[in-house]
């Protein structure tokens, strides 16, 4: 048994501070020195310099097991997670077999607390196999050991209203919320990249920002009928900002998502027509991008969350057009916030403590995770070096995939420790 005394550190609101982990908890907080307990070893970390965070949340993360370990396992996923400076993840259903059932939720959730590098919350599926045909064992996942409260056909759409409807009156019976892919799939079908000029002169199948806020308006609409919750993932367009900032007016239950990348990246960057630019939704514009940096200033999109999407080599070395959608993001994360949100002046470190643990686990119902730092709470805390300066190298993640879109990249931030109630799972960088 070990305890931990962080001196030095700087809290979000500003104030420096020492903070004393003990048995799971925050024992103490103050500018006070600990007295190490008889037959209990105390282990000193200098955080001066370094920011102290709630362990980072995230509500969306693609772990690939079961089914696809050449892609990534709970054990490289989560071991990705701790170095970005997470302490929990939930993780997407759009595994093989999928997630729709109590035991494939379960497999999940055991798999991530053998690993652990942090705790894995599981995402169910919506509807049997992400076929958009039938509800899935909704209640059977929540009542499971792995008490399942956020359900998402990620990757797909529940492109059915009859059937949106139904899932978002099953899940009020258990405080649960539908997560929804917002992509109308008859305006999308063969689509490769933003719709626009450059879609065109490229000669690539383009994805209407029309496609994604068509669901999001007819999805704020049916969680506002039923008195249900919805949460819109990875917001990529102007559009969907305003639609998700006109149903946060009217006082309905509805939060989103934006994703790194779509806070730093634009549709640009497909004129390289290099397949790591490929995702979904796709990389947009540059207004675009200026309208989800306002909107997660505002509080408009609750959350950042990574949509860690990783494919093995083949899956994206070869012609544009074959590859498969998605990028990594789970180490990369907090220093695009950073670049993008910090530096920029429109979120301070509070505001990221909020997107980026608090109102995530507040969404996901992860009661142990997102508390602030205070005497007496989980300690599940992050230490970050906000003057560091790193040139993204992708032969050097804990993930088992190399699809970084920020490889070659020089970001700002670097996650030095993360504590998991009161454990290190990382320290000076590398994994514990």
């Amino acid at each position: 048994m070990t305890d931990h005394l962080i001196v030095n550190a700087t809290l979000p609101g500003g104030e420096v501070a020492d903070l004393v982990l003990r048995d799971g908890v925050i024992a103490s907080l103050g500018a006070e020195t600990a007295a190490p307990r008889d037959g209990v070893a105390l282990e000193t970390h200098d955080a001066r310099g370094l920011i102290a965070l709630p362990g980072l949340v995230d509500l969306h993360t693609h772990l690939r097991e079961p089914g696809r370990e050449d892609a990534e396992t709970v054990e490289t996923g989560t071991a990705a997670a701790a170095r970005g400076g997470f302490t929990a993840v939930h993780a997407m259903a759009n595994t093989d077999p999928v997630a729709d059932t109590a035991g494939v939720v379960e497999q999940v959730w055991r798999l991530g607390t053998e690993a652990g590098h942090c705790d894995v919350q599981p995402v169910g599926a919506v509807t049997v196999g992400l076929g958009g045909e039938r509800l899935a064992e909704l209640g059977a996942m929540a009542d499971s050991a792995a008490r399942v409260r956020v359900f998402s056909d990620d990757g797909k759409c529940v492109a059915d209203p009859a059937l949106m409807r139904r899932a978002l009156e099953y899940v009020r019976a258990f405080d649960g919320v539908v997560a929804q892919h917002a992509q109308e799939p008859r305006l999308t079908e063969g689509a490769q990249m933003n719709e626009g000029e450059l879609s065109g002169r490229l000669g690539l199948q383009g994805w209407p920002a029309v496609a994604e806020e068509a669901i999001i308006a007819r999805d704020c609409l049916l969680a506002a009928h039923v008195g249900s919750r919805l949460h819109v993932c990875h917001v990529s367009t102007a559009g969907s900002v305003e639609i998700v900032r006109w149903a946060k007016q009217k006082g309905w239950d509805v939060t989103a998502e934006a994703c790194p990348h779509h806070l730093l990246l634009t549709d640009e960057l497909a004129a390289t027509y290099d397949p790591t630019y490929k995702v979904n939704p796709p990389l947009r514009s540059a207004e675009d991008v200026a309208a989800l940096r306002a909107g997660l200033a505002d509080g408009t999109i609750d959350v950042v969350a990574t949509d860690h999407a990783p494919h093995p080599h083949e899956d994206k070395d070869c012609e544009w057009p074959a590859a498969a959608f998605g990028m990594t993001g789970l180490e990369t994360a907090l220093s695009v916030v950073q670049a993008t949100m910090v530096d920029t002046g429109m979120l301070d470190w509070a505001g990221v403590a909020e997107r980026m643990s608090a109102a995530p686990a507040r969404i996901g119902r992860l009661g142990g995770h997102g508390r602030p730092l205070a005497v007496g709470e989980p300690a599940n805390i992050t230490l970050y070096d906000p003057s560091a300066v790193r040139t993204v190298d992708e032969t050097r993640t804990a993930s088992l995939s190399r699809n970084t879109p920020y490889r070659g990249m020089e970001l700002p931030g670097r996650v030095v420790a993360t504590f998991l109630r009161g454990r290190p799972t990382v320290l000076d960088g590398e994994l514990v």
